[in-house]
């Protein structure tokens, strides 16, 4: 009979084990997988970017140090690893691509040009996708990281290695603040 009760426990116990590994398995590959969504929205724009600064040059030739800064920009981010040094190169260039907008305005035959127009176009939607990836992976990573952290799953996550993950922020905090608007 002793041995009838502890053979039930061991299976309660081993089921629950299984139960939480099996979800925090589920939560760090929904983590991974959606990460995996902000890098192919983040490959979209790599590949727009040259096609845009092309673009600006041929109106706005002068505007050398800021196509070397785009490129550079450009190039700090493909090489970046982590989530937390991918944010920060990521928001160097969004501000990089921001400050070629920022020039076109000085050229209206630029920005009447329909190439520039198509490519403002992409950034944008390629930007609002991004925006959503970053939304999905950060709601996945407060979902695993949770998981990771509340007991009794923090038993099983450490004896497994489940480890916390960032969220992919804003570096910039001059960007957490609200714009100043005046008319």
């Amino acid at each position: 009979m002793g041995a009838f009760v502890l053979l039930i426990v061991v299976i309660v116990v081993g089921a629950w084990l299984m139960g939480i590994y099996n979800l925090l398995v589920r939560n760090r590959t929904l983590v991974n997988e959606s990460w995996s969504g902000i890098d192919v929205q983040l490959k979209r724009r790599y590949d727009l970017v040259p096609n845009l600064v092309e673009t600006v040059k041929g109106y706005a030739a002068h505007e050398k140090t800021l196509f070397e800064k785009v490129t550079q920009a450009r190039a700090s981010a493909i090489s970046a690893g982590g989530v937390v040094e991918k944010g920060q190169a990521e928001n160097a260039l969004t501000q990089a691509i921001r400050s070629v907008f920022a020039v076109a305005e000085n050229y209206p035959d630029l920005k009447a040009s329909q190439n520039f127009q198509e490519l403002q176009k992409n950034l944008n939607e390629i930007e609002a996708e991004i925006q959503g990836s970053r939304r999905y992976y950060n709601g996945c990573v407060r979902d695993y990281n949770i998981a990771t952290q509340v007991f009794p799953n923090n038993i099983v996550a450490n004896m497994f290695g489940f480890t916390h993950r960032e969220f992919f922020e804003i570096g910039d905090e001059a960007e957490r603040q609200a714009p100043k608007v005046s008319f």
